[in-house]
């Protein structure tokens, strides 16, 4: 039974495992000055734009650090949600490794709003306070809610207006580009996106991401940081190669359309069953299902996922997510609840 608690539990896609079987044959120089760093790095610039300037990491954590030190400098402050995973998911690693302030602002729903954002303006001229440099946005949220494209571009004029920085943390931008029936392009730098964490690993990846710049005037020093940022992966042709098959055939895009079909089938098979309540919309790949607090511990017998002390339950769906995984859960859940 695959597991619903998060798409990083998955395994690897086929096509990308063969990536690295194939990126294994002989020798290659290293740290990225390899033919498969250049092949992904083109495959992402004809995505992007000519302009993007493209950096492999280990993780998601490692993507977001890495991109805020190529842009802040030492009094310079992140604005985040209050549960955006740069604040509230990484351990002080930020804060840890950068020595800067990242500021979580309130928000119900995981989104921030420029309204939100305008009561920290005056920070930037004050000694007393972290000047406001990079405002992260998380796509999906890490409710499973997506910022619409309109809401983008909001923040988007906001931080010209104001000389910040959009950075967003697309661990699942791949879910949120195809429920919204956009490119990867669309979805970010069209929308004024400045800097944008393209994860892999939550979508069949072994474990890579890619940090892009839009711009050259954009990446700041981050060829000079990189290895500093512990990112310069010794052997990084077997990162590329698995960007190069995230990138080509049009990988991403299938993954996530799975993913997010297998969420949309769990929301069919339950919401007509009395007693289960989903209490926010479906977006993307993450549902979350409000169930009495006994017919979770006992679903936990059989079903690996996370779940509040409220007795709300968090379901992950992923791109190796089966109909027989969603259905098997779904089933058990009626029978539960019948009882």
């Amino acid at each position: 039974m695959r597991s619903f608690a998060s798409d990083n539990n998955s395994g690897v896609h086929p096509e990308v495992l063969q990536a690295i079987v194939e990126a294994n044959e002989g020798h290659a120089i290293g740290y990225g000055d390899d033919r498969w760093t250049e092949r992904a790095k083109e495959l992402i610039r004809k995505e992007f734009g000519e302009d993007t300037y493209a950096f492999f990491c280990f993780s998601g954590t490692a993507a977001n650090i890495f991109a805020v030190a190529s842009v802040l400098k030492p009094y310079e402050c992140v604005l985040t949600s209050s549960i955006g995973h740069i604040h509230r998911d990484e351990n002080g690693a930020p804060e840890r490794i950068l020595s800067c302030k990242i500021v979580g602002i309130e928000s119900a729903d995981g989104k921030i709003t420029t309204e939100a954002l305008s009561r920290f303006l005056s920070w930037k001229n004050s000694p007393h306070t972290a000047s406001p440099r990079v405002v992260s946005i998380t796509q999906a949220t890490e409710l499973g809610l997506l910022y619409t494209p309109s809401e983008i571009r909001e923040l988007s004029q906001f931080c010209r207006e104001h000389d910040l920085l959009l950075h967003m943390d697309g661990a699942r931008i791949s879910n949120a580009a195809v429920a919204q029936g956009l490119s990867l392009r669309e979805a970010t730098r069209d929308l004024g996106v400045d800097i944008l964490c393209l994860g892999g690993t939550k979508n069949g990846l072994m474990g890579a991401e890619a940090v892009l710049f839009f711009g050259e005037g954009m990446k700041g020093w981050a060829d000079r940081i990189q290895k500093q940022c512990l990112q310069l992966a010794s052997k990084m042709r077997f990162l590329s190669a698995q960007m190069i098959a995230f990138m080509s055939n049009n990988l991403w895009a299938r993954n996530a359309e799975h993913s997010n079909r297998m969420a949309a089938l769990l929301v069919e098979e339950l919401q007509e069953v009395k007693g289960v309540k989903i209490p926010r919309p479906v977006e993307a790949n993450i549902v979350f299902l409000a169930l009495p607090p006994e017919i979770i511990s006992e679903l936990k017998q059989t079903h690996f996922f996370y779940a509040s002390p409220q007795g709300e339950a968090r379901l992950v769906t992923s791109f190796d997510t089966s109909d027989e995984d969603v259905r098997a859960f779904t089933q058990e859940v009626k029978r539960l609840m019948r009882r």
